[in-house]
């Protein structure tokens, strides 16, 4: 057993020791100082007695149950003709009054864009090259300004990009947002083991560690004090939503309207699937209340289930918003954190016996996630609207092809286009329905059509590239 003179890293090093984790500190000989003291912060933060619980489900895994599953209940877009305006009234309501909050989940990087740096820094904008996180920023900045209200955004971040997201924003001064309402918080990461249960060296002084999922942000809120401040500021809803989707509609009244109707304490929004291999997770009931599936855990008869018109039966797929009580968030925290983890067998690197990084084509170990939709589950009552995915929904996860900047662009330049034609302004379009010239509207300009018709006489002729401001 390791020995070292510094009774408080004693203590730690004895904590692995005593869980079976002592070969992680084979190469200690051969660490300077201040690797030894970067590795021995990492190990105090890990908690043993969830960790071995998890290690122990991995390992012995229980017998997975056939759930049995229902579609669950959404009112649609044509169900929706008739109450929206009520809704968007109680939601504006909410909004004037300050009870909504803007809760943001951007712990990724953007390697998988080519793109080194936090994901939210992404320049995605056809004509500006604005990043992801300016984008929501102008839109925030310009719903406040809307309603003549505040609101607090709450930020989660990983521990590998929180520095560097706190610098940009620092860097380009908020996009005008007051920074006293800006709260970054970190997302708990959870050491990953291989299949003897043992945890992986990423460097000789570092374990691998991959971040507790999207259903963290329940837990980091909780754990930040952000639920405490929202408390204090009298937020009641926090709209939910993560980084890379370019067409959010933010903190959408009606959304909030309709969670305000149906006394929902967690609310959805459901795109309609094309195609039964859609991989996205599905609204559903799970032995009688509202949850997900993933599509990698839907039964095939389920995800080829027709209903007699030869519709999908099981056809609303999660975008990943929500609205949420802050009280849910409390309940899901107070008596310790609520949610589910699931384990994913995944090909993890690590160092060899030698110290030579390894990255296996093949799965070798376990990482561990949440998911915030486990907390559907809990909820005593959940609402789900139905959404047209061409104006609310588009991704930048892949560096090509589908779900890729282009097509982010290319959505929102078709969205910015629509909005012109509605205003009865003429936009030259190519055969791909994209438009000849790039075009970009501020959401400071104008957050959707209605806004844009009250500003047509600001608006030139199109004959080159357009940007509103």
């Amino acid at each position: 057993m390791l020995k070292v003179s510094n009774s408080k890293w004693q203590r730690i090093i004895d904590q692995c020791y005593q869980n079976g984790q002592g070969h992680i500190f084979r190469f200690w000989s051969e660490l300077s100082e201040n690797e030894k003291r970067l590795f021995i912060e990492q190990l105090s933060r890990i908690n043993w007695k969830q960790m071995n619980h998890l290690i122990e489900l991995a390992l012995k895994p229980e017998k997975k149950i056939k759930l049995r599953l229902e579609p669950a209940d959404v009112i649609t877009l044509n169900q929706r003709k008739k109450s929206d305006e009520k809704a968007i009234s109680l939601g504006e309501k909410a909004l004037r009054a300050g009870k909504v909050g803007v809760c943001l989940v951007a712990g990724g990087q953007g390697s998988r864009l080519g793109f080194e740096g936090p994901k939210g820094c992404f320049p995605v904008t056809p004509v500006k090259n604005k990043s992801l996180f300016q984008l929501h920023a102008e839109k925030i900045r310009a719903t406040a300004q809307k309603y003549s209200t505040t609101f607090p955004w709450y930020i989660m971040t990983s521990r590998s990009n929180h520095q560097t997201t706190i610098d940009f924003f620092e860097k380009h001064d908020y996009w005008g947002l007051d920074k006293k309402d800006v709260f970054f918080f970190m997302q708990e990461m959870i050491p990953a083991v291989d299949f003897d249960g043992k945890f992986l060296l990423e460097t000789k002084y570092h374990l691998f560690e991959s971040p507790n999922g999207h259903g963290g942000a329940l837990k980091a809120l909780w754990e930040s004090g952000a639920v405490e401040d929202m408390k204090k500021r009298g937020i009641e809803y926090i709209f939910y939503f993560q980084v890379d989707n370019v067409l959010v509609q933010m903190c959408d009244p009606a959304f909030i309207g309709y969670h305000i109707m149906e006394n929902a304490r967690m609310s959805n929004k459901a795109v309609r699937k094309i195609r039964p291999e859609d991989r996205v997770g599905v609204f559903c009931k799970i032995d009688g209340k509202t949850g997900v599936v993933e599509y990698s855990d839907l039964d095939e008869e389920s995800m080829y289930a027709r209903t007699e018109k030869g519709e999908l039966k099981f056809w609303a797929g999660s975008i990943a918003i929500h609205i949420i009580d802050v009280a849910f968030i409390e309940d899901e925290n107070k008596n310790g954190f609520k949610l589910p983890f699931h384990i994913a067998q995944k090909s993890i690197p690590y160092l060899d016996e030698r110290g030579n990084l390894v990255k296996p084509r093949e799965k070798n170990g376990y990482k561990f996630e949440t998911f915030i939709f486990d907390a559907l589950l809990d909820a005593d009552k959940v609402c789900t609207i139905e959404v047209d995915r061409s104006k609310e929904f588009s991704a930048v996860k892949n560096r090509d092809g589908f779900e890729s900047p282009q097509t982010a662009r290319e959505d929102l330049m078709k969205n910015y286009a629509r909005w012109l034609r509605e205003a009865g302004i003429e936009v030259p379009m190519n055969k791909d329905d994209l438009p000849v010239f790039p075009i970009e509207i501020s959401p400071l300009f104008a957050l959707n059509a209605d806004d844009l018709k009250s500003k047509i006489s600001l608006i030139p002729e199109i004959t080159k590239p357009l940007y509103l401001e």
